[in-house]
């Protein structure tokens, strides 16, 4: 069987924060097993190009390897922050699930570790 193309909430969960004008997404492995896929294809060029409509003035990302986690920042992505912007999402939470749907692709020896309903 060849590779499967899944969302990324199919690997991990995310917890999102915010302060001024920058947003930081955490995004933790379901299982230790699909951290090396995390840190292959969730890099700092296909997070940028998932929030390109955005327009981030900058994307880092720090991994936790420890944690089974990588953490992204972004800079100027929540419209001036929460006493400035007029958005209904001002604190950025909903940022998350923006990241949750980037794809990715998992061999089929990984399958069995996905969390959440199998969509094939």
């Amino acid at each position: 069987m060849s590779d499967l193309s899944v969302p990324l909430y199919r690997l991990a969960h995310a917890r999102t924060g915010d302060k001024g004008d920058r947003s930081n997404i955490s995004v933790i492995a379901w299982h230790p097993a699909l951290w090396p896929l995390l840190v292959e294809q969730v890099t700092i060029d296909a997070v940028a190009a998932q929030f390109r409509h955005r327009a981030p003035s900058q994307v880092q990302r720090f991994l936790l390897p420890k944690l089974h986690a990588i953490n992204f920042v972004f800079d100027a992505v929540l419209d001036g922050g929460v006493n400035g912007a007029l958005n209904l999402d001002s604190h950025g939470k909903g940022l998350s699930f923006l990241l949750l749907d980037l794809q990715i692709s998992v061999p089929s020896s990984l399958l069995p570790r996905l969390a959440g309903p199998a969509m094939l």
